[in-house]
């Protein structure tokens, strides 16, 4: 499909082949600003021109550290046209993370997307020796502006910048990822065009994404996982719509109106949430309708097995409830790609009941990222899996259980590790994903734990806590959770409330709970989230079922460290920041 097998041949491919009047577009100043795929290339061709004619040479090593904007794919462009390696960094990474970071990969210049940004940033430099400058996007007082590297561009360098784009090979590195790690430090994964590329090209063969289409992007570019799908909207043709922000996202799905778009577990979630709470709102027989129509879709088959009673139902239930949730993501949605984290099945079942089809995939920074991926024709997807092996892709599951994958998306290694990229990459090509699963059907890949987070109780029983938590979530009053018993008598866990709901539900039952040391000794909160609790443990088996639990009183986030920028458990510092409290639970 595409002629070559490097990234910068996808905005020529694109030329070629179905230029657009809307390849890239974001909102400035209140109005969506546009721009075509000539013009990118124009933008792209002056920044590469204005990085050689500075001094900058192919090899060197650039960091991009902004939320999604148009100028972030830009300069992403630019950089590997004029052989650069991106080293995107996630905003809300700690300045010690940057430090390192550009330290480790000796990054020469520094593009941040605003001024708390540029604030940040510029505290490390003095830490750092080979960071030169630090570019805006925004207009900062003080600070260089991006578009001053435009200016330095320069015809005379375009011979120059012609040898580089002939000389460049698939096998070159294109970016250099730091993974966040749920422990110790970050470490730069190696991904060069072809790995990124052949993920592009398989997708091409299974996702019914084409020129007709438009995505809306709110998931961090930063994150292997929204990069890739950035290139892969190029690839074919597609419209690329830059999020405000998450505070603005539904304001501006219903100004896109997407057919496809990837998220999260956490923000399907959200979304639910927030249909739920309005479906609870509801008087009378409006509630009711509700109510029938949520409950039929929770028993919805979607391996097809609904007979013709409930596909009729399921029909008057989509016309006159679940096209108000269609609404609310556009109007025109046609699927959803979840990645990054575990999705509640019960969510893609609802979801998909509803008219919204959700697919789940998997994959890894070290594979480009998608590995398995639900497919969205019938018959090709098992929700509650991860779906079947991309094109290309061979996945095998290893003695132990651990997932092992192989295929041209697998990364070289890590950056300067060399002892870990050899335990990670055996001599066969095989990448250890540190990942538990089976095959489904003898097809469909699942995942069920990972395999540094299944803990021995002190009787010798195994236990994998991620199947355990993700259950527990389908409670409203939970937001997040870790289950812990590593070397203990029994199971238990720490549970972050839902604080919005726990609120909301408090007053209604005329209770005056404001925060969350009230919530956390409210025994008539505790007594309703152990029902829960109770309800859901019944699913497993008697040493997996939590026995004692424990309310934190703060939430869990990137910025006080729990969790990952892709809101995974950091486990090891939230078992030392709760030790007293863990120690409580299983002393008396």
């Amino acid at each position: 499909m595409i002629v070559k097998n490097r990234l910068i041949d996808i905005l020529p491919y694109q030329i070629e082949n179905f230029p657009r009047l809307d390849a890239l577009c974001d909102k400035k100043n209140g109005a969506w600003q546009k721009y075509s795929t000539l013009q990118v290339k124009e933008i792209v061709d002056k920044f590469s021109l204005g990085l050689l004619d500075m001094g900058f040479q192919q090899g060197d090593k650039f960091s991009i550290i902004s939320p999604n904007r148009t100028e972030w794919t830009f300069v992403d462009l630019g950089i590997l046209q004029m052989g650069g390696v991106d080293v995107p960094i996630y905003p809300n990474m700690s300045e010690n993370d940057y430090t390192y970071i550009f330290n480790d990969a000796q990054v020469k210049l520094v593009f941040v997307g605003d001024k708390e940004l540029y604030s940040k940033v510029k505290k490390v430099i003095p830490k750092t020796k080979s960071v030169q400058e630090i570019y805006t996007f925004d207009e900062v007082q003080g600070a260089k502006h991006w578009s001053e590297i435009l200016a330095h561009s320069d015809d005379a360098m375009n011979d120059k910048l012609k040898a580089i784009e002939q000389s460049l090979k698939e096998d070159d590195l294109a970016t250099i990822i730091y993974t966040s790690g749920t422990t110790g430090i970050p470490k730069g994964v190696m991904l060069t065009h072809l790995n990124i590329l052949s993920n592009i090209l398989s997708l091409h063969t299974i996702i019914p994404i084409d020129k007709s289409h438009r995505m809306i992007s709110f998931l961090p570019i930063c994150h292997i996982f929204e990069r890739t799908a950035i290139y892969f909207y190029l690839s074919v043709g597609g419209a690329i719509y830059f999020a405000e922000s998450m505070d603005k996202i539904a304001e501006n799905l219903l100004e896109v109106k997407p057919n496809y778009f990837t998220t999260v577990p956490r923000l399907l979630e959200k979304i639910f949430e927030a249909i739920m709470s309005k479906g609870r709102d509801l008087k009378g027989l409006k509630k009711s309708i509700f109510g029938w129509a949520v409950n039929l879709a929770n028993h919805y088959d979607p391996m097809g097995k609904n007979n013709f009673f409930y596909n009729f139902r399921l029909k008057v239930a989509r016309e006159i409830v679940f096209s108000k949730w269609k609404t609310a993501l556009g109007g025109e949605v046609k699927g959803i790609i979840s990645g990054a984290a575990s999705l509640q099945p019960r969510l893609a079942r609802i979801f998909t009941a509803a008219g919204i089809p959700v697919r789940e995939g998997y994959g890894l920074t070290e594979t480009s990222p998608v590995l398995t991926c639900n497919r969205f024709e019938e018959g090709e997807y098992y929700l509650g899996s991860v779906g079947l092996p991309i094109p290309g892709v061979e996945i095998k599951i290893a003695v132990d259980g651990e997932i092992l994958a192989r295929g041209r998306n697998v990364s070289k290694g890590y950056y300067n590790k060399p002892d870990l990229t050899r335990q990670a990459f055996d001599e066969d090509g095989w990448f250890h994903t540190g990942d538990i699963g089976e095959l489904v059907e003898g097809r469909f890949l699942k995942i069920t734990d990972r395999a540094k987070e299944i803990f021995k109780t002190s009787g010798g029983k195994f236990v994998a806590p991620l199947p355990i938590e993700n259950k527990m979530k389908e409670s409203w009053f939970i937001k997040n959770i870790i289950v812990i018993g590593d070397n203990r008598k029994f199971t238990a866990a720490l549970i972050v409330p839902d604080i919005t709901f726990v609120f909301n539900w408090c007053r209604k039952k005329g209770m005056q709970v404001k925060t969350y040391d009230e919530i956390k000794s409210c025994e008539t909160v505790k007594e309703r989230i152990w029902k829960d609790i109770q309800k859901y443990n019944k699913r497993f088996s008697h040493i997996e079922q939590i026995k004692k639990f424990e309310l934190t009183s703060e939430d869990w986030t990137v910025e006080t460290g729990e969790l990952t920028p892709t809101l995974k458990l950091k486990r090891k510092i939230i078992l030392e920041k709760y030790k007293e409290v863990i120690e409580k639970i299983y002393s008396e």
